[in-house]
């Protein structure tokens, strides 16, 4: 029977504003690492400034509201922060491989899990790079939106996001009606048709080659694990895969014979191997999984849920996975349903056959921290507040929206013996204290009034301006 302690007390707070005093000294000093990688003093200056101003509890991240904060109501401060987000040209891939180095002493693990996800963001009308009308994960329904995929890290001592791409459309690279999209959003124009596994394998490859994390590893859901190009490419990169399957997946639960068809003597000689006559046929793994619920299995503690502990019913078979309708490699089938809804979950492991039960079924419960990462930063860290429509000004925001939470999420291990229970979401609140911001008064409030309404003009009439000259030409 499975035994699980029971929780006495809550969690103490045990912090005085004396643990405050160093925190923005702590902030600049994150910001430091970063410093030297800008080539132009005004590029460092206004990166001290963006840095905080994702930190800030405000409920949206985009530049405006930022400036005003920080700044005030000046549209030079507004335009010169939009310059060096969205024309700026510092090198951010720079700047993440610097990230990582920083993430290894805090996060690091032999045991540590790469973390794959894709994310949806809605987005109003059809200027901003990538947007596209399709289903949207975020809403739940086809909506503009778009795609990006994300890299994490997890390990027993916290977990951080790594990097991030953004994932364009087909239409968008091989239409030719979207050259002009493509030009004024400042698409690169090597840039080739970027699926998410492309550009999930594609991240984990830099990680891997810049040498700075330790892992054993990779997860993702089943909308990348369904991809067995990017399965084989992490298996290629020596490590372990973890990969959320359809339960249309269809595997053999034992090698079946295969030859290779005899040469006939003309032509070239066959080298494709195929199946020996009367060899069994694949399975789904909803079928494997069907004959397994009729006798159940052991229940095991996935992990820790924010309501409680999760557990569900887990069973392992080894099987042999399918690469274009013939046997591939040997990998773990993992079947877990979930004890409270009976959800039925489906994994494939890429492991040692000697792997032992306990960390194949504990992997079950890796993946929920990069969906945390990402809903967190979304929630309360301008993760989708960019308000930007270019390539270089989306990586740029999101390139900030993963540094500042790491900031947090190394805060918190700091303080952990005297805040075990300081949350990311939070760190705005901790942050707020000590960041210089605007004084709010009655005065700041009527600049701030008036700042809208003139930004608004000044856009409408662009906008009016645009709209007319299209009409003059197509008369």
């Amino acid at each position: 029977m499975l035994h699980i302690e029971p929780i006495e007390t809550a969690p103490a707070l045990d912090l005085t504003p004396g643990a405050l005093e160093t925190l923005l000294e702590e902030l600049r000093g994150s910001h430091a690492i970063s410093s030297p990688l800008f080539q132009r003093r005004e590029q460092r200056e206004w990166s001290d400034k963006y840095r905080p101003g994702v930190l800030l509890e405000r409920p949206r991240k985009s530049i405006a509201p930022m400036v005003l904060a920080l700044e005030g109501t000046s549209q030079q401060a507004v335009r010169a922060m939009q310059q060096f987000l969205t024309a700026g040209a510092w090198d951010d891939e720079a700047i993440l491989t610097r990230h990582w180095q920083a993430v290894e002493p805090a996060l690091g693990d032999e045991e540590g899990v790469l973390l794959l996800e894709g994310r949806d963001f809605p987005t109003q009308g059809p200027h901003s790079v990538g947007v596209k009308r399709q289903y949207c994960g975020a809403l739940g329904t086809r909506a503009n939106c778009q795609a990006g995929v994300f890299l994490g890290s997890a390990s027993p001592q916290g977990s951080t996001l790594l990097d991030r791409r953004l994932s364009l459309p087909q239409e968008w690279l091989t239409d030719e009606a979207s050259a002009d999209r493509r030009r004024a959003c400042g698409v690169p124009a090597a840039t080739v048709f970027p699926t998410k596994p492309m550009r999930g394998g594609a991240m984990l490859q830099a990680v891997s080659q810049a040498g700075t994390r330790r892992c054993r590893w990779v997860a993702c859901d089943d909308a990348l694990g369904r991809e067995t190009t990017l399965l084989d490419h992490v298996a290629g990169l020596g490590v372990w895969y973890d990969a959320e399957v359809p339960h249309d997946t269809r595997v053999w639960q034992a090698r079946p014979a295969t030859a290779s068809p005899l040469w006939s003597g003309r032509g070239r000689k066959p080298t494709r191997a195929q199946w020996v006559a009367g060899a069994a046929a694949a399975q789904s793994v909803a079928d494997i999984a069907t004959a397994w619920s009729t006798s159940g299995g052991p229940q095991h503690l996935s992990k820790e849920g924010s309501t409680g502990p999760i557990v569900a019913e887990c069973a392992v078979a080894r099987v042999v996975a399918v690469r274009e309708g013939l046997p591939g490699p040997e990998v773990w089938l993992l079947l877990r349903r979930n004890g409270c809804t009976g959800a039925l979950q489906t994994s494939l492991r890429h492991a040692p056959a000697q792997t032992p039960l306990t960390p194949l079924v504990r992997m079950s419960g890796m993946r929920w921290p990069i969906d945390t990462c990402v809903e967190e930063g979304k929630q309360c860290l301008g993760l989708g507040d960019d308000a930007v429509r270019s390539w270089r000004g989306w990586h740029h925001h999101m390139t900030w929206c993963i540094l500042d939470p790491f900031f947090l999420v190394r805060r918190r291990c700091r303080c952990k013996k005297n805040a075990p229970a300081l949350t990311i979401p939070q760190g705005p609140l901790l942050v707020c204290g000590v960041i210089p911001q605007q004084t709010f008064d009655a005065q700041w409030v009527l600049a701030v009034l008036a700042y809208w309404p003139q930004r608004h003009s000044v856009a409408y009439r662009a906008h009016r301006q645009r709209r007319i000259a299209r009409l003059n030409q197509r008369e």
